[in-house]
């Protein structure tokens, strides 16, 4: 069965933008992931200051495995770690993870 997780990622306004950035620099890093169904990055539309991190994963040893590994502290690391230099300031000032199933719905 599918579960969703969703990190509610507080951004200021003014730096919207970058985090956009930062996950467009590691696009493609969860990919290959066993269990990994799929993400979107939500940017809100209506003043809210909460970006939406949405993957949909096999079930929820995937999700684990996922965060238990190499590839997703490397993820997480700035472009400027990933080059041996300093972490950037993050962009956020809080994130929650949410956790779901689907219960219902149309067909894709």
């Amino acid at each position: 069965m599918t579960v969703i997780r969703i990190n509610a990622i507080t951004v200021p306004a003014d730096s919207g933008d970058e985090l956009a950035h930062r996950f467009a620099a590691r696009a493609g890093a969860v990919d290959g992931a066993d269990g990994f169904e799929g993400f979107e990055l939500l940017k809100p539309t209506d003043g809210r200051d909460q970006w939406l991190v949405v993957t949909r994963w096999r079930d929820d040893a995937a999700f684990q495995a996922w965060l238990d590994s190499p590839a997703f502290a490397h993820g997480h690391r700035s472009e400027s770690e990933r080059g041996g230099g300093e972490a950037q300031r993050p962009v956020s000032s809080h994130s929650e993870v949410w956790s779901y199933e689907i219960a219902g719905g149309s067909p894709a």
